[in-house]
C-alpha cells in the first residue's frame, strides 16, 4: 500500500512538471517535431529521477541499482531504440533515397521570358529602401514620440508588404522590458509603423485599441503561447506582422508539415491571429486571403529552389558528377508585382564562380516560381562592381534590385555611407558587371537613370530603339534638382523629355521649327529621348 501510494505521488509529481515545461518550451504534440520527442525524454528523465530521491546513502544507492539493473536496462533500450528508428526513419525519407521527391518539392516554370513578364521599370513605384534604411527611418518616428519610446522599443521585423499599391514596411512597436509589460498590458501596444519603401516617408499608427498578444509580452498573453494553446498539435513557422487593406493589424503564422521527424519541411496553410482580441482563424494554404503577402519564408523558398536545382538527375549526380546541377545564389531580395511580393534570387551553376545562368521570382503568397534564362553576373559582383566605382567613399552597395530597364535585365543598388544614408545610386548591366554608372542620389532617380541610358546607349540593339523625325512646335526647359530638362511637343501635339546629358551641345539651341531625330525605346505620354541623331 505504501509502495502503491509512492507512486501515485511520483506519477503526479510528474504530471505537474510536465505541465510546467510545457507551459514553459510550448513544444507542439506532434510526433513529426524533434522538440516533441525531446520534451517526452525530459519528462521521463524526471520520472526516474523521482524514483532515486528517497536513497539516502552511497551502499542503498549501490543496491537499488543493483537490483533494477535489468529494469532500468530496458528502459534505456526502449529510449535509444525509439531515437534509433527516428534517425532510419529520416534517412529512409531523406534524398540520398527520394531525389526526384526533393526534387519536386516546388513547381519552377521555365517557360516564361523575362521582357514578357517584368513590365518596364516605374520608378514611381521602385522599392529603393532596403530593411536596414526602413528601420533607421523607423526608429527615428519613434524617437520623436517620447511618451512611447519609455515604454515600447520598436521590433526589426519590418515586413515588406503590398498595401493598396503602396510598397511598405511594417513593424509592430514591443513591450521595452518585463516591467513594461506588466505597467501598459492593460493598454496592450497602441501601434505600428509603416516605412514607404519607395518615398521614404515614415509613420507610426497609433491604434483605438491596444495590441496585447506579442512576442514580447508575458504569460497567457505571450503569442506564440496563445498560438500554441489555441492549436495544441500545429507546427509553427515564423510569424510575420502584417495589416490588411483598412490598415488592421495580424499575425500571420504559417503552419508546418514534416517528413520523418524535421525533414522535408512544407508549409500547410496559415493561422491568422488579431492581436488585439486574440481571435484567429486556420487557412488551407489555397484559402490564404489575398491582402497575405508572406506566407513562405524566404529561406524554404531557396532550399526548395536548391534541392529542385541538384536533385533533378539522382542523389549521386548531385555529389560526383553534377551533371546539370544548379544552386541559388548567396543572397535574396523581394520585389512587388499585380499586388503580391516576389522573392527573387540569381541562379548558378555548382562549378562556377562568377556568373549567374538565370534567376528565380517566387510569389512569396502562393510559392508559384517562374525561372528566367539570364546569363549574368552574379549579385555581389555586381554590388562589388559599383562599390568600386566609389572606393575612394568607402560607401556600401545595397542587396541588387532587378529590374527591366529599357528592356533588358539591370541590377540598381543603392550606395549607403557608414550612417547607413543613401548617398548615390548604381546602374549595372546583368549581362556585363563591367557596365556601371554611379549618380549622386540627390539628383534623383530618374536622373540616374538617365546617366546610365546615356552611357551605354551604344549597347542597345537596334530592334530595342525606336527612332523617328521630329518637328518642334514647341520647347521649353526646366531646372529640376539642379539639373536641366526639355520638353518638347511636335507637331502632332506628342510630348517628349529630354535629360540634358542626352545632347547638351544640342538641345540648348533648339527651337520652334526645328526638326530632329531622335532614338526611345517606346511609345507614352510622354517619350523619354535617349539620342539625338
Amino acid at each position: 500500500m505504501k509502495d502503491k501510494k509512492k507512486l501515485i505521488i511520483r506519477i503526479v509529481l510528474t504530471i505537474v512538471f510536465a505541465l510546467i515545461v510545457f507551459y514553459v518550451t510550448l513544444p507542439p504534440l506532434n510526433i513529426h517535431d524533434a522538440s516533441f520527442w525531446f520534451y517526452l525524454l525530459f519528462i521521463f528523465v524526471f520520472y526516474k529521477f523521482l524514483g532515486l530521491t528517497e536513497i539516502t546513502s552511497v551502499r542503498e544507492f549501490i543496491i537499488t541499482n543493483t537490483r533494477d539493473f535489468q529494469k532500468q536496462s530496458i528502459s534505456v533500450l526502449v529510449v535509444m531504440g525509439i531515437f534509433v528508428v527516428i534517425v532510419l526513419i529520416n534517412i529512409i525519407v531523406s534524398p540520398v533515397f527520394n531525389a526526384k521527391s526533393y526534387s519536386k518539392r516546388i513547381t519552377i516554370d521555365e517557360t516564361k521570358t523575362f521582357t514578357d513578364d517584368i513590365s518596364e521599370v516605374n520608378f514611381n513605384a521602385l522599392p529603393l529602401l532596403d530593411k536596414d534604411s526602413s528601420q533607421k527611418l523607423g526608429d527615428r518616428v519613434m524617437g520623436q514620440m517620447p511618451e512611447l519610446v519609455s515604454q515600447f522599443t520598436v521590433s526589426d521585423l519590418y515586413t515588406q508588404i503590398n498595401y493598396n499599391n503602396d510598397i511598405i514596411r511594417v513593424t509592430p512597436l514591443e513591450y521595452a522590458s518585463v516591467i513594461k509589460w506588466f505597467t501598459n498590458r492593460g493598454d496592450g501596444v497602441k501601434g505600428y509603423i509603416t516605412v514607404n519603401s519607395v518615398s521614404g516617408e515614415a509613420n507610426l499608427t497609433k491604434l483605438d485599441k491596444g495590441m496585447k498578444y506579442m512576442p514580447s509580452a508575458l504569460f497567457n498573453e505571450k503569442l506564440e503561447r496563445k498560438l500554441r494553446f489555441s492549436y495544441p498539435t500545429e507546427i509553427f513557422d515564423e510569424a510575420n506582422f502584417e495589416i490588411d487593406n483598412e490598415g488592421n493589424p495580424y499575425w500571420i503564422v504559417p503552419t508546418v508539415s514534416y517528413k520523418g521527424v524535421g525533414v522535408k519541411k512544407e508549409i500547410t496553410g496559415v493561422v491568422i491571429l488579431d492581436p488585439i482580441t486574440g481571435d484567429s482563424k486556420k487557412y488551407k494554404i489555397e484559402d490564404v486571403p489575398t491582402w497575405v503577402d508572406h506566407v513562405y519564408k524566404a529561406d524554404l523558398i531557396v532550399e526548395q529552389v536548391d534541392d529542385w536545382g541538384q536533385y533533378q538527375d539522382g542523389y549521386i549526380n548531385s555529389i560526383f558528377g553534377q551533371k546539370g546541377v544548379v544552386m541559388t545564389t548567396e543572397g535574396y531580395n523581394y520585389t512587388v508585382m499585380n499586388d503580391d511580393v516576389y522573392l527573387y534570387t540569381g541562379i548558378t551553376s555548382v562549378v562556377s564562380d562568377e556568373s549567374n545562368i538565370g534567376f528565380i521570382l517566387c510569389n512569396m503568397r502562393t510559392k508559384e516560381t517562374h525561372f528566367y534564362s539570364v546569363a549574368g553576373a552574379k549579385e555581389y559582383s555586381a554590388m562589388d562592381s559599383a562599390e568600386g566605382q566609389v572606393q575612394q567613399m568607402k560607401y556600401k552597395s545595397s542587396f541588387p534590385l532587378l529590374i527591366n530597364l529599357n528592356g533588358k535585365p539591370t541590377y540598381l543598388m543603392s550606395l549607403k555611407d557608414n550612417a547607413g544614408l543613401v548617398k548615390m545610386y548604381a546602374f549595372v548591366d546583368v549581362a556585363d558587371y563591367q557596365k556601371v554608372v554611379v549618380t549622386d542620389s540627390s539628383l534623383g532617380i530618374e536622373v540616374a537613370a538617365n546617366n546610365y541610358l546615356t552611357t551605354t546607349i551604344g549597347e542597345y540593339s537596334e530592334d530595342t530603339l525606336l527612332t523617328k523625325d521630329i518637328t518642334i512646335s514647341k520647347i521649353n526647359m526646366a531646372l529640376i534638382n539642379g539639373n536641366s530638362y526639355y520638353y518638347i511637343v511636335d507637331t502632332n501635339g506628342q510630348k517628349y523629355k529630354a535629360y540634358i546629358n542626352v545632347a547638351s551641345d544640342i538641345l540648348p539651341f533648339l527651337g520652334e521649327g526645328n526638326t530632329i531625330n531622335i532614338s526611345y525605346t517606346k511609345e507614352n505620354d510622354v517619350i523619354e529621348i535617349l539620342k539625338i541623331n
